[in-house]
């Protein structure tokens, strides 16, 4: 049986050659902007955006509300790379090549990561606009294999068995505790486990209680593969999702998830997350 296919360091540094050749920014925090962070773009200066489609080997989103642009600039006078929508396994691309952005950051220069993302809630303390600081996940894809960092290893990134223990780095995770005390949004922040499924279904009733059982506070279809590559390539590593529907665990309801609700809830905070991402960046460079 032939090898798995995996990422390839020559292609990824075509991407990474691509971006720095065309801007004068040399940043080294890198944001993946989920559901409602989007427009953070929009409040950088000295801009200059690159559509996913020109960018050699990079993948490319199809789901609504994933624009997919690279987007360098100054957030607050912070040099940022930011990713303005992301790409999914259930879009039809391998694990590791939803994951090739994350390494084109690194090959940029990028060493701190700021992860976002829009989740169901099953924390039944958890309620429609809060936010969760993520601090340990739940792989499931990984439980059947499917990994990011599947295929021959490259040294140049990182080593064939990386840890996890440490993968949302804890110190950055207690600043963003401060940092929501400063904004005095501390009551609707928590932190908690995230668990990643493959979608693009949500999940049964059934599904939801195990997953609860587990010890996931929230569920959704991006985010670990990312995290996992990142710390494979030695960055560090911040996250949080952004609570924007209550998972349905009980099977007498009519009600239905939608993702435009999904939409409409990142859009109600997305001021917030902001404000957050903006004061994260600042103390990350500093460190």
């Amino acid at each position: 049986m032939a090898a798995a296919e995996g990422f390839d360091y020559n292609a990824i540094n075509d991407g990474a050659n691509y971006l720095l050749d065309r801007t004068k920014h040399r940043p080294t925090i890198g944001i993946i902007c989920g559901s409602g962070l989007g427009s953070l773009v929009d409040h950088l200066t000295e801009r200059e955006s690159f559509s996913y489609e020109d960018i050699p080997n990079f993948p490319v989103s199809t789901v609504h509300g994933h624009d997919g642009r690279v987007v360098f600039g100054l957030l607050n006078g912070v040099p940022v790379m930011c990713m303005k929508g992301r790409v999914h396994r259930y879009e039809g691309y391998p694990m590791w090549k939803t994951t090739v952005p994350i390494r084109v950051m690194r090959l940029v220069g990028v060493s701190d990561v700021i992860i976002s993302t829009a989740t169901g809630g099953l924390n039944r303390g958890y309620k429609i606009g809060d936010v969760m600081i993520i601090k340990d996940h739940i792989n499931m894809p990984g439980f059947s294999g499917d990994s990011p960092l599947i295929g021959k290893n490259d040294e140049r990134f990182g080593p064939r068995f990386p840890g996890m223990s440490n993968a949302y780095d804890k110190q950055l995770r207690q600043e963003a505790k401060n940092v929501v005390k400063e904004m005095g949004i501390e009551e609707s922040v928590h932190e908690g486990v995230y668990v990643m499924l493959g979608g693009p279904s949500y999940e049964t009733v059934a599904e939801l209680r195990l997953l609860r059982l587990l010890g996931a506070d929230a569920v959704g279809m991006s985010t670990v593969a990312e995290v996992v590559v990142a710390r494979h390539c030695g960055m560090r590593v911040f996250a949080f999702s952004l609570i924007t529907n209550k998972c349905i665990m009980d099977w007498d309801t009519d009600d239905e998830p939608l993702h435009t609700e999904v939409i409409a809830v990142a859009e109600q905070r997305k001021h917030h997350l902001q404000e957050l991402v903006a004061r994260m960046a600042a103390r990350m460079v500093q460190k």
